[in-house]
């Protein structure tokens, strides 16, 4: 599977989504699937310059017949600063993807998260090779 790699990264200080510029997008047909994870792809962790998908914090994305999206997911630490706010940016961002018709996120801290979960990209991206 190949992954886009952007050489700059967006600015996260607020930990806020990203826009994904308009040639990037997945087409509206694109699998439901799909177009969720390009989703989770713009939500980034404001201490760490990868998207929370590439870094692996996503444990677990389930999307069903009928658009109900149901998601594991952890952050870097429990002391996590973002903590009570990732979950629910999470949340907004899968919510506003067309065809999605509900999105639960639970925030889960086992297994704890380590790099090894980091994609090759978001290794590349942190100098981590």
């Amino acid at each position: 599977m190949s992954h886009s790699h952007r050489p700059i990264a967006p600015d996260i200080s607020m930990g806020s989504p990203v826009d994904i510029p308009a040639d990037e997008k997945l087409p509206a047909d694109a699998p439901l699937y799909d177009r969720v994870v390009e989703a989770l792809r713009t939500v980034y962790d404001p201490e760490i310059p990868v998207n929370i998908y590439e870094l692996g914090l996503i444990y677990r994305c389930d999307v069903d017949v009928d658009g109900d999206v149901e998601i594991d997911m952890t952050l870097t630490a429990p002391a996590c600063p973002v903590a009570g706010e990732m979950p629910g940016q999470v949340q907004q961002v899968v919510a506003a993807v067309e065809g999605v018709a509900s999105v639960h996120v639970e925030l889960i801290w086992e297994p704890a998260w380590d790099p090894s979960r980091m994609s090759d990209d978001a290794r590349i991206a942190l100098n981590m090779f």
